[in-house]
Formats: C-alpha cells, structure tokens, sequence
C-alpha cells in the first residue's frame, strides 16, 4: 500500500480519536506513533527522536522558569498594585485582561490564569457582579496573550521548529508580536465592551468563587467572655461561632460556664491570623514566618497513609514544618475539636509551611493540590534572581540567537541547582501529557510530510486557491486552523498545519511566514 495513504489513514484516524475525547489526547498520540512504527511509515529509529526535539525540551523548561517567577510572587503583587480600587468594573476588566495577556506571553497561560483569577474573582465580587464577568475574559486574555512571543505557548515553540526545518532558520522571539498583539488588543477591547455583557448571571457564583469556608479553633482571652459577645466579635469580623469548649476539661457545648483555656470552632473564609486581628482572639495555629509560606487546600485521596490519623500526625512527620491549621466542611458537622479530628479520604486540609516543603509532602501523603492561599510577603532577593535568571534568558535568545531550548533550559538548571525553585516544584511544573503529546505527534507530523502525504493535500489545496488573491488564501488556512484547533489540542493542530502551510504558500508564492502567522493566530484563537 501507499505509505502516504498509510500515513494519511493514521492521521486520519488520530484526527478521530482527538475529536471523539473517549482517549486522552496524549495517549491518542502514542498509538498514532506506534501504528506509524507497525506499518513502516515511521522509522524505528527516529520514532522516539520527538523527546528530543529541541521545542519539546524548550516547552518543559519555559514551563519550569514559569512556575518559579509564578511562586516568586512578584507578579501577583504587582496585580494587585496596579487594578485601581475605586475605579468602575470595565475599566478593572480591562486593566486585570490587559496583565493577564502580558503575564501569558512569557509564561503558560494557566501561571497567569492562577496568578490573576484570585484579582479577578474579588474585582467582579466587589462591582456585585458575577465572577463569571471577569474570569471568562480574563481566560480569553491569557490565551490570546501567548500568540505574542515565541514563549508564550507550546504551537509557536512548534511552528518556530518547522520553520528551522523548512526555511533553514527559527522564528525570532518578538516576530509574531506586531500581528499578534494586534489581535490580541482586539480580543481585550471586544471582551471588555461586549463580550462580558453576554455571558449568563449566575446565581450564587459570587459565593463560590470567594475564598472557600475553613474550620478552625480560636483561643479565647483569659478575661471571662460571655457567648453571645463572643458571637457578636466573631460576625463582626466575618466568622461564625460552631461551638465553644475548654481545654482544660475538654467539655464541649455551646453555653458553658466561664473557665480559663477556653477555645472557640468557628468557621470563616478569613484565615485564622487575619481573623485574629479583627476579631481580638488568639489564632490557634502559628503563622509560619518564612517568606516562602504559604497555605493550600488539599483534598485527601482515597488510599492515603494519612486516613485513620489525627491531624496533628501531618506535623509529626514533617518535624513541624508543616501543619494542619483549618480543616473542610467535615469539621463543621463533626463539631468537635481538630485535635480530636481523624482524617477519612475526602477530607479538605489546610495545610501551611514553606512551599517547598509543602510540595513534597504532599506526594508522599497522596493529597490533591485544590488551591493555594495566604501566600507570604515577596522575598525580594529570591524574586531578584528568578527574574534577573528569566530576563537573561529572554536576552540570550534575542541578543545572541540561541535557541530557546537552550537558555530556558539553562535558566531552568540554574533555579534548581541554586534551589531558587524547590526540586518537588520543577517536575511539578512541568505538563507532563503535554510533554507526550509533542513528542509523539512529531514523527507521525513528519511520516505525514516525508512519505509525500503533506504534498497531496497542499497540492490539492494550492489548486483551488490557484486563481484567488492571498486574502482569500490566508483565510482558507486559518480558516481551517481555526476548526481544527476547536476539537483537536493546539498543539496537534500546529504539527498538522505548519508544513502544509509552507507547501501552499510555496505553490502559490507568497511569504511563507505570512502563512505561518495565519497558523499561529488560528492556533491560539
């Protein structure tokens, strides 16, 4: 059989397995390369080349350089700065969508997304709006940001490899920016006039974006303090009293007599150091006064050697480092105290310590990351060198040519080795099924260039867009782009496209960056 019609049939089908979504995107690439390997279309020895393709290596380290500026905290503080308070929402909306697409187009737009979501959500909360107001533009702004720099999402790094290979040079880092901040500051000023306008009022969202409820204990003041004051200081500082007992007995109920050591349940979306201070009460749980401190959510999987445990086991397997300090909706109908808590799988745990620390443990314990929260202040020195090892970065790829995968690499080695990004944190950052999914669609993208499949299809194309002008062309391929990259993952879209893009432009006579612009925008659109 025709190895072309081979290669086609399997992309074909990959193209089916991508749009059915009954197999994960990254496993659907696997078989398509390993049916490549069966049928003799694709080499055996270069069908595992894809892992070392230099847009692979240059995606997972751009991923890790990322994660450290993210958990530097400079961006979110910088955020926060600048979004004018008493200014209206729209013009908020489009100051928090104008950071986000800056923050995606030099790092992956979920960094940005999580940086800027927390901003957004109490923006749109504070306007008595609907979260969904700000998030969904905001999402749109994160993705079309990363059309802006050759970093700024995985299809450029890819569409800037083909061009290496077809054209003999990469893309530069800034030459898609003139066309896709173009767009990208369409999108932003559409989005904040209208876009935000038609998106549906839902009831109670504001309620459920706001900072989730959390169960904890608050120390009561030696002076004798009847219920119902402590009741009123309480609502008066956002919390509710569950109930009251004293450590000294350990009797729980809600109206005891007045005795010293006595401690309050309340439930609050405050944190408990942040309750303190409005409230007047002592926080139970201690502030960890690192720099680097942070409090996640997590939530506990089935299977974890932390089921059956008091919580107060977390800090005696951490030496202390890491604590229990508010505990999920369990608590709140349980009503007793935490240290007579026992963890069952689904529980939620705050847990707080340093990040790094955190993000070990958390592996080991088999406890889902939900969110994170009460982020410690921006350690300048830290924040200096992970931007200064970013910038240099940037630079080495503009300044001196070298290839991306090179200096992200590079800066990613750098952060690990001066432990400026925690080990735990470096393959936590990495999207290992995006990792896969380039690296198996390569070869097949290359079995459906090399076995002359990729010349067909352009052939075929060239002839009908023959007679018409380079408008025209340019739609049908982005056009096209566009379909493919609403049911397939962009980056599969930008293997498929970016060589044939080249062979039509080639066939018509026209520039072939022209086409791959076309490309680019129709991925990240």
């Amino acid at each position: 059989m025709d190895p072309a019609l081979i290669s086609a049939g399997i992309l074909i089908l990959a193209l089916v397995l991508f749009v059915s979504d009954r197999i994960r995107h990254d496993l659907v690439a696997v078989i398509a390369l390993f049916a490549g390997l069966v049928f003799g279309v694709i080499d055996p020895e270069t069908a595992l080349k894809g892992f070392a393709d230099p847009a692979v290596i240059a995606v997972a380290a751009v991923l890790v350089v990322g994660r450290a500026v993210e958990l530097s905290g400079v961006a979110s503080a910088v955020t926060r700065t600048i979004i004018p308070h008493g200014a209206p929402f729209q013009v908020r909306l489009i100051i928090i969508m104008l950071v986000g697409a800056v923050l995606s187009a030099f790092m992956n737009n979920i960094a940005a997304l999580v940086i800027t979501m927390p901003i957004a959500s109490q923006m749109a909360i504070d306007a008595k709006r609907s979260p969904t107001h700000a998030l969904m533009p905001l999402a749109f702004a994160t993705i079309l940001g990363g059309m802006t720099t050759l970093i700024g999402t995985p299809p450029n790094l890819i569409l800037s490899s083909i061009r290496e290979a077809h054209l003999g040079e990469p893309m530069g880092f800034f030459q898609m920016t003139p066309l896709g901040a173009t767009v990208a500051a369409a999108g932003l000023v559409y989005m904040s006039l209208i876009g935000w306008r038609l998106l549906p009022e839902r009831r109670g969202a504001r309620r459920a974006f706001l900072n989730p409820w959390r169960v904890y204990e608050m120390v009561l003041p030696d002076e004798p303090m009847s219920d119902a004051d402590l009741r009123l200081a309480l609502r008066k500082a956002g919390a509710r009293l569950l109930r009251r007992y004293s450590s000294d007995s350990g009797v729980w109920g809600p109206y005891l007599p007045m005795r010293r050591h006595e401690r309050a349940l309340v439930i609050s979306r405050k944190n408990p150091w942040t309750l303190a201070e409005e409230s007047g009460l002592e926080a139970a749980a201690e502030r960890d006064p690192s720099p680097d401190a942070i409090t996640i959510r997590a939530a506990v999987a089935h299977g974890s050697n932390l089921i059956g445990h008091r919580y107060d086991a977390v800090a005696a397997r951490t030496d202390n480092r890491i604590r229990v300090v508010s505990s999920g909706p369990r608590a709140a109908q349980t009503r007793q105290p935490l240290s007579m808590m026992r963890i069952e799988a689904g529980d939620q745990l705050f847990l707080h310590g340093a990040a790094n620390e955190i993000g070990s443990f958390i592996t080991t314990a088999r406890l889902l990351e939900i969110g994170r929260h009460d982020a410690g202040q921006v350690e300048p020195a830290r924040a200096a060198a992970i931007l200064m090892i970013f910038g240099g970065a940037i630079l080495a790829t503009v300044a001196f040519g070298i290839s991306p995968a090179i200096t992200f690499f590079g800066a990613a080695a750098i952060l690990a080795a001066t432990r400026l990004l925690a080990p735990s944190e470096v393959y936590r950052a990495i999207d290992w099924p995006v990792i896969l999914l380039l690296a198996a669609m390569i070869p097949v993208g290359q079995s459906f260039e090399e076995t002359g499949a990729a010349a067909y299809v352009s052939n075929f194309l060239g002839e009908q867009l023959q007679d018409q002008t380079l408008f025209v062309a340019l739609t049908v391929l982005g056009g096209t782009t566009l379909l493919l990259s609403t049911v397939l993952n962009n980056v599969a879209t930008a293997i498929i496209m970016g060589p044939l893009a080249i062979q039509v432009a080639e066939i018509l006579d026209f520039s072939p960056d022209a086409a791959l612009l076309m490309i680019l925008v129709g991925a990240s659109s």
